[in-house]
């Protein structure tokens, strides 16, 4: 479980947000882009610091700034997905998998090798390197490796949006059955109404950095 309530000024734009990500399912983040989606996803990943507000993960404050606790990112124990997967280049495809085991300790350790590389169809391009694989091939590492640090909660920053459609339409099953196999709660955002109506089981609509909105997602059409 998630729950944010934060607010940040950044220059003349202010955020203040209040939602709660329940276990399991998939929570979207949607709205234009400029709303403010990014920064509030970086707030609960630790990499921006809210002005005021408190994050917990699964009941355990991650951020208050009135008792002063600001946990480091690598302690969240939240896995980030990134939109361009950030890789890294001269790491083979099992490498950069690994690589995510390598900052948990082996009795937190949740989804296992073998379960990830199958469940994100990885098994044949474990000795590549990144530069040669396709985006949507990328991406699928890039959520192999966030699973592979047991997080409590995964976020994911418009994973797909630097693909075209075929390769967003190859990639969302994946999310979907990712979702089943580990049910890991998922933070997601995107400004894309097809990847909500298919992805999210939750809709919180981000507009001006407020929230304008928060249901199931066969409200959306009518709510934006």
């Amino acid at each position: 479980m998630l729950e944010v309530n934060v607010q940040k000024k950044l220059g003349s734009f202010s955020i203040n947000v209040v939602f709660l990500v329940k276990a399991p399912g998939i929570t979207a983040l949607f709205g234009p882009s400029g709303s403010g989606k990014t920064s509030v996803i970086n707030m609960v990943a630790g990499l921006l610091k809210p002005d005021q507000g408190q994050i917990s993960v699964n009941g355990n404050t991650v951020f208050d700034s009135r008792r002063g606790i600001d946990v480091p990112p690598n302690r969240r124990r939240l896995g980030y997905v990134f939109q361009d997967g950030r890789l890294f280049p001269h790491l083979s495809v099992k490498s950069n998998l690994t690589y995510g085991m390598k900052l948990t300790r082996k009795d937190e350790q949740g989804v296992s090798f073998d379960k990830a590389v199958d469940v994100l169809d990885l098994g044949t391009l474990l000795h590549r390197r990144p530069a040669k694989l396709s985006g949507g091939e990328k991406q699928r590492v890039a959520i192999g490796r966030a699973l592979l640090t047991n997080p409590s909660v995964l976020l994911m920053d418009e994973p797909l949006s630097s693909l075209d459609e075929a390769r967003k339409s190859e990639i969302i099953p994946f999310v979907l059955r990712m979702q089943k196999e580990f049910l890991i709660p998922t933070l997601y955002v995107s400004h894309s109404t097809d990847e909500i109506s298919s992805l999210a089981d939750h809709v919180v609509v981000i507009q001006s950095g407020e929230v304008a909105s928060n249901g199931k997602p066969d409200w959306l059409s009518s709510e934006t």
